[in-house]
């Protein structure tokens, strides 16, 4: 049974069989949504540890084992559930991250104070910026969060590495 205390997130998973067929290899609602910080829980949908993606084999990259922001040379997508609350983390990845809000309101900190405000169906490119997520409503935010690895940010004649 479905947590109530986690979105219910349908996953589809396509594969081949061993005669090169397309076929569903998995449709299920996510049950393996973990604990993130304090009022957040994370689901990792799908993750490679290659770019370009290697898709050959059966095995289930949603349920790659250990927490991890992101993959070196390699991708995550991911279902981020942020309560009301959320606790604070300022912080930085190596990586272009490509985020979709599905569901709610969230604000976006970066680390001069300024904020955006993001609401269920705006879309946002984050570029190896230090950032943190303050949800100040009082219904969860849903996120889906493509990251993709990435050289450190170069900016002002420094290298800008991966921070928290």
């Amino acid at each position: 049974m479905q947590d109530p205390n986690v979105p219910s997130i349908r996953r589809v998973v396509t594969g081949h069989d061993d005669q090169g067929k397309a076929i569903v290899m998995i449709d299920e609602v996510c049950q393996h949504f973990r604990q993130g910080r304090g009022n957040a829980f994370v689901c990792n949908i799908w993750t490679t540890d290659t770019v370009p993606a290697n898709n050959d084999g059966d095995r289930d990259g949603g349920k790659r084992e250990g927490k991890f922001t992101m993959i070196e040379d390699g991708s995550v997508f991911r279902i981020l559930d942020f309560r009301p609350g959320v606790e604070a983390r300022m912080h930085r990845t190596d990586s272009i991250d490509y985020l979709v809000v599905m569901k709610g309101e969230i604000h976006m900190e970066l680390d001069d104070g300024v904020e955006v405000h993001l609401k269920a169906g705006d879309v946002m490119v984050q570029r190896g910026t230090i950032h943190n997520w303050i949800n100040r409503g009082t219904e969860t935010c849903v996120i889906a969060v493509i990251l993709i690895h990435a050289k450190p940010v170069e900016a002002g004649g420094q290298v800008l590495n991966a921070v928290g």
